[in-house]
């Protein structure tokens, strides 16, 4: 990433592995089964600082920046579901894991649902922050929380976005403005790691890129119709009990087209979970991890 040194952690290696069409960053501690750490918007793997100490305990923790984001090259184009899930599998392929526990949150968390519709085998569990399952059904109340979006206008459009994000102030809105859940305590060191990546024009254009060929076409798809992929990965759905917009009551129609997944309230946490209740998150992991689902009878 232009500008930045990789931060220190005491026990993570880093590694920069080559898949097809795309120069992959990624962050490793622990030992054990694989869990796969999937960061959200505006962040990269820097997010997990307190997760990947807590859970390197027990598990292989690997921490991949996705395309476009902090040190992963930023290529002009695959900023859609089919090339996330691309480069996900190619991944693990080239660390010759087999299947993983997944914690996804916000979009990492929708690139993370896409590989348990897809390639199911590959996923044992997955716990997801801060974004709805998918077929959900559109609540009319979500209409009172839409002005809190207005960035969604922003961020797909073409030169719009790229420059909105260039300026770094928008990405430090969302993560720290109440309207969209995020919080006023950031150490701000952290805060430029995250939002200053933007200042490097690819990894603008890849943020605008992701929520026009991505994040929007994929929650549009989330809300409508019938699926033709039934879930059957074992998932555990968190939101932050002051996330202003991802709310339980708006989320429902789901339960027909999944096979075992719950939704649970974290306290005192807003949208940007994993740095509200690190010990939370961690806390829901290894419950999660370590409890599989009975076998069929």
């Amino acid at each position: 990433m232009t500008g930045f040194d990789l931060p220190a952690m005491d026990g993570v290696q880093h590694h920069f592995i080559e898949l097809p069409g795309l120069r992959m960053h990624v962050a490793e501690a622990g030992a054990g089964e694989t869990v796969l750490l999937l960061h959200g918007f505006p962040q990269h793997w820097w997010e997990w600082r307190e997760v990947i100490p807590e859970l390197a305990g027990h598990y292989r923790v690997i921490c991949p920046d996705l395309r476009g984001f902090g040190w992963t090259g930023a290529p002009p184009t695959g900023y859609t579901s089919d090339q996330f899930v691309s480069d996900v599998v190619a991944l693990l392929d080239v660390l010759d894991v087999d299947r993983v526990h997944v914690i996804g949150h916000d979009w990492g968390s929708l690139v993370a649902f896409q590989l348990c519709l897809s390639k199911p085998e590959r996923v044992r569990t997955h716990l997801c922050l801060s974004v709805p399952p998918p077929y959900i059904s559109f609540d009319p109340a979500l209409v009172k929380v839409m002005w809190r979006l207005w960035f969604d206008f922003v961020l797909p459009v073409p030169l719009l976005g790229p420059w909105a994000l260039r300026r770094t102030s928008l990405a430090r809105f969302l993560l720290t403005n109440s309207a969209t859940g995020g919080r006023s305590g950031w150490m701000p060191e952290d805060v430029e790691l995250f939002a200053g990546q933007f200042r490097d024009p690819a990894r603008a254009h890849a943020g605008s890129a992701l929520y026009r060929s991505f994040i929007l076409p994929t929650s549009m798809r989330m809300m409508r119709g019938t699926p033709d992929t039934r879930l059957t990965t074992r998932t555990r759905v968190l939101l932050g009990a002051d996330d202003p917009i991802v709310r339980a009551e708006f989320i429902h129609g789901h339960e027909p087209h999944v096979d075992d997944l719950t939704i649970e309230h974290v306290a005192d946490a807003g949208h940007f979970l994993v740095d509200d209740q690190p010990k939370a998150v961690v806390e829901h992991a290894l419950d999660l991890f370590r409890h599989p689902p009975a076998s069929p009878a």
